[in-house]
């Protein structure tokens, strides 16, 4: 295919970051993957591919002919797990994902449809109230919900587990892992491992149960195919650990661009879903305070999860402290 159609490369700001995609041999393998799999669907590629290269994923968007283009995305082995994932979602909450046309588990590639438009270029392309973002947090905690029963298998997947009764030990080995992070730094989180203990114990007794998290839920990994519907997308940051912990991201996003007067609606919007689990509203609210701080262990983890240098070396470590030392932020909401 790569000699059929041009090629152009998005490299952003990560010009010198090492993908697979400067291999010769791979990148052939792949493209002609992509043709296989439309093949079999009794399609043909059909145009220009763009290829947006990141130290992360390979993504390619493939135009089709007679329907809408296709992705491919190929992940580094630490988050190898989301094609897997995304076909597994697609089987238990359909309404709320997109359906892969094909994954290779082995060499973690996975060939998507269109999802619509992104909500970040509804954002930019019109006004949008803050009720489209409890909307969305609605569907988002319904999924999150009827996962729950799904959380060991979603593991056994390869999804990294972070759960709650476990951070105390995921927040010691971020420590230990990390290089980045300066002396005084270093001696701050660790003077605070007996408070962030008792906040995972707390955490803990409150009952809500672990599910997946997306772990990195903004605007752009956000398709609103229709007004009022959302697909959720782009799982190579997620874990299994406590729901609330998803909160952070958008909440965050939309109080950039509304302002910190709409964090109890979109508080009370996600909390809705749970009010079922038996658990009281002031109980809901003193999770989701708790999560807020111990949701930056699970962003920190994430970002050791791209494709390794020449040497092996790892980056994002720079990245990981920043996240780390977000937990030291009041949650902004009583």
């Amino acid at each position: 295919m790569q000699r059929e159609f041009s090629i152009v490369v998005d490299r952003s700001n990560h010009q010198y970051a090492p993908t697979p995609w400067e291999q010769e041999s791979w990148r052939a393998s792949a493209l002609d993957w992509v043709a296989e799999q439309l093949a079999s669907h009794g399609l043909r590629p059909n145009g220009e591919l763009r290829v947006r290269l990141r130290p992360w994923s390979v993504l390619v968007r493939v135009p089709v002919e007679g329907r809408d283009a296709v992705w491919f995305k190929a992940n580094p082995p630490a988050s190898a797990f989301e094609g897997p994932l995304t076909a597994a979602l697609a089987r238990w909450v359909p309404e709320h994902v997109l359906r892969p046309l094909a994954v290779d588990a082995e060499r973690a590639w996975v060939l998507l449809p269109d999802g619509g438009e992104l909500f970040r270029d509804v954002l930019a392309r019109e006004a949008v109230e803050p009720r489209t973002w409890e909307e969305l947090l609605r569907q988002y905690a319904s999924l999150q919900r009827a996962l729950t029963a799904h959380a060991c298998e979603i593991e056994r997947i390869g999804v990294p587990a972070t759960r709650t009764a476990g951070l105390p030990e995921a927040f010691d080995e971020l420590l230990t892992r990390n290089t980045a992070l300066r002396p005084e730094a270093r001696e701050r989180l660790e003077r605070l491992r007996p408070r962030l203990t008792d906040w995972c114990a707390e955490l803990a007794s409150l009952g809500v149960e672990d599910t997946l998290d997306h772990a990195d839920l903004h605007d752009g990994q956000l398709f609103r195919p229709a007004p009022g519907r959302f697909t959720f997308f782009d799982w190579g940051d997620a874990v299994v650990s406590h729901p609330f912990c998803s909160l952070r991201v958008p909440a965050e996003k939309a109080r950039a661009r509304y302002g910190p007067q709409v964090l109890t609606r979109l508080l009370d919007a996600y909390l809705e879903p749970w009010t079922g689990t038996g658990r009281s509203p002031a109980e809901l609210r003193r999770a989701a305070h708790l999560a807020w701080r111990l949701s930056v262990l699970g962003r920190a983890a994430s970002w050791g999860r791209t494709f390794p240098g020449p040497s092996g070396t790892v980056p994002g470590a720079e990245q990981s402290s920043e996240s780390l030392l977000a937990i030291f932020d009041d949650p902004p909401f009583p």
